[in-house]
């Protein structure tokens, strides 16, 4: 049956559910209080990461983040203010640091992960190759003996779950990288990794959609529901109100904002990141990589190079405090000589909201209070690596269908 289905958040989550269940032919309107050309899904890293199968609470992240916690500059930062959902996030998160929540979420991420990575190159085929996935794989590099001894460790851990994995001293990653002096220790190299560009995915889907008939309505904010016997009806907007068979919530960092409407508590903390995208780079790297001392993400696009990094808990914001730009760009250059990047002017600095959960798991699954509300957030930092997986899994709940992977551990109410 057709239905009439209302997607509220017009970021990669959004457009990827809109894009599978535009293809069982039901009627889609994407809401969003943007304008749709600059969310968190456009300045990212662009990873497709199957590597990234331990959650971001995990041993050791509480004791780092709490030297890094309130300096300015560091990879970590979180504005001292008094705020309950803040304070309530951070015990949860506290709480959830340990080797039990990796035992048990390292498993599903590993399986969703890498389901959607085989999605996302499927898709990507389908379009023509218009999102530019290239699939080059990516290094972890790092310049701390310390460090790599933990990479030696993930890679051991990576190994249990068929992801291959190269170790590489100096002169390894310099013969992946002939154009640049590579400068720092070594770098574990994972070849199932990929990369996109995130701003010709997002255009390439969307043009997809409007072609398919899917409406877009930006700068419209939801301010309420109608519901009926479990049933959400309407979406009440500033711009009007839509009918609604089904409604499906995608809007990243806003997600608890939404739920709250409808009743449904949800721990999630918006973490701002900042990203530069140098232009014609002349002696470019040739491979994504992730330096993992400084918490610094590359990645090559085209003749472009993007770098990003950090990770700051201060709210909806989006200003950018410029004392966090330098160390980005700086670690860059320590990694990678002849790159030359210089500390850009704060107009050329993206910034965006990371949606994080205290556990470091997406929230996907049915709304514990409805019948017809399906979520799909708080994908932190591996959104557009789970993009793909998180649209085909929602529209199996929306069509009735058992999902290929087991999806019980993204349960939103747990």
């Amino acid at each position: 049956k057709t239905m009439k289905i209302v997607i509220i958040g017009g970021g990669v989550i959004g457009l990827h559910t809109a894009y599978y269940l535009v293809n069982e032919g039901h009627d889609i309107t994407i809401l969003d209080k943007g304008k749709g050309d600059n969310n968190c899904s456009f300045g990212n890293a662009g990873y497709i990461s199957p590597s990234h199968f331990i959650p971001l609470a995990s041993p050791g992240i509480v004791a780092q983040g709490l030297k890094w916690m309130l300096s300015s500059t560091s990879p970590f930062y979180i504005k001292p203010r008094l705020d309950l959902s803040l304070i309530k996030w951070g015990l949860t998160f506290w709480s959830k640091a340990n080797e039990k929540t990796v035992k048990y979420a390292a498993p599903h991420l590993n399986a969703i992960l890498q389901y959607s990575r085989d999605l996302s190159i499927q898709l990507d085929g389908d379009l023509g190759g218009a999102t530019q996935l290239h699939t080059d794989g990516c290094i972890m590099l790092y310049r701390k003996e310390e460090t790599r001894k933990h990479e030696e460790h993930l890679a051991h851990e990576a190994k249990a779950y068929n992801i291959e994995v190269t170790m590489l001293d100096k002169a390894g990653v310099q013969a992946m990288e002939p154009d640049v002096d590579f400068k720092a220790l070594g770098g574990a190299y994972y070849p199932i990794d990929c990369h996109l560009h995130p701003i010709q995915m997002m255009g390439a889907i969307k043009g997809f959609l409007i072609a398919k008939g899917v409406k877009f309505h930006y700068e419209t904010e939801v301010t309420d529901f109608v519901t009926v016997n479990r049933q959400v009806t309407k979406v009440l907007t500033d711009k009007g109100e839509f009918d609604a068979d089904h409604l499906v919530v995608s809007n990243g960092s806003w997600l608890p904002l939404t739920m709250q409407k409808l009743g449904v508590d949800l721990l999630l903390q918006p973490g701002k990141g900042y990203s530069v995208t140098y232009k014609d780079v002349k002696k470019n790297i040739k491979y994504p990589a992730i330096l993992v001392d400084d918490r610094v993400a590359m990645t090559p696009l085209g003749k472009d190079l993007r770098v990003g990094g950090t990770m700051e808990l201060s709210g909806y914001g989006l200003n950018i405090n410029m004392k966090r730009v330098p160390p980005i760009v700086n670690a860059a250059n320590a990694y990678y000589g002849g790159l030359d990047l210089e500390v850009p002017t704060e107009d050329k600095v993206w910034s965006g909201l990371r949606p994080c959960s205290p556990d470091g798991l997406p929230y996907i699954g049915k709304s514990p209070k409805h019948n017809n509300v399906t979520v799909g957030g708080g994908h932190a930092m591996i959104g557009i690596s789970l993009a793909a997986a998180t649209g085909h899994i929602i529209t199996d709940l929306i069509e009735g269908r058992k999902s290929k992977i087991d999806i019980k551990a993204f349960e939103v109410e747990r």
